[in-house]
């Protein structure tokens, strides 16, 4: 037990597989969605300091890394559950604090506890730096689900899934790096070759507009 206990956790993020129950072309663990976060992130921050804004680097790595970290005690939750109303989101976020909180007051020494609940807290804050993180998780969630509807996978829960990443990121449309994903990123995913190509870029556009229009 203790900090031993902790690095072993690390390896079971990475049998922790997102999106649970649905046929996938590719599987996801925890462990590699924390790591592409986090340099989705690291991009994302170097495009709004480029634009002018001070990036607490430090910070925004703590942020990305252990984003996920809860999700060792809960299991990845599908995106269109866990958000599908504000009490349930509520109360899987209060599990998974609850259930953290015990872990670290269990395996951590004393002198390092404080540190780690606030690691392990919530990161999708109002900083810039929690700004760029819930950006950046949309990000990759996209990427997951587009890389699904790309390969054929008939499964309507990723053409929801993103859908609700779409509209996640058009929330922070104010922010450079959003600008930027929007302008240069976006448009080569959409240019890419996949089945019912025009029918996806159809529904990109028309969540773009609609946001735009509010």
């Amino acid at each position: 037990m203790g900090v031993h206990h902790y690095f072993k956790t690390l390896s079971d993020l990475e049998k922790i597989y997102r999106c649970p129950g649905k046929f996938k072309f590719q599987e996801h663990s925890v462990a590699s969605h924390s790591f592409k976060v986090t340099k989705i992130a690291q991009f994302f921050g170097t495009v709004e300091e480029n634009a002018g804004q001070q990036v607490d680097w430090r910070a925004l790595y703590e942020k990305a890394i252990n984003h996920d970290y809860p999700e060792l005690f809960t299991g990845d939750i599908k995106t269109p559950v866990k958000y599908s109303s504000a009490e349930l989101h509520r109360l899987f976020t209060q599990v998974e604090e609850e259930m953290t909180k015990n872990f670290i007051l269990r395996e951590f020494p004393k002198e390092f506890r404080d540190i780690y609940l606030n690691r392990f807290k919530e990161g999708k804050d109002d900083t810039l730096e929690g700004k760029i993180l819930s950006v950046a998780d949309k990000v990759d969630l996209l990427y997951e689900s587009f890389g699904e509807i790309q390969k054929g996978n008939p499964e309507p829960l990723f053409q929801e899934i993103y859908e609700e990443s779409l509209r996640t990121i058009l929330q922070f449309s104010d922010m450079a790096s959003v600008q930027y994903f929007l302008k240069h990123i976006l448009p080569e995913i959409l240019s890419e070759r996949f089945i019912e190509q025009s029918e996806l870029r159809a529904i990109t556009n028309k969540i773009i507009e609609n946001e735009f229009e509010k």
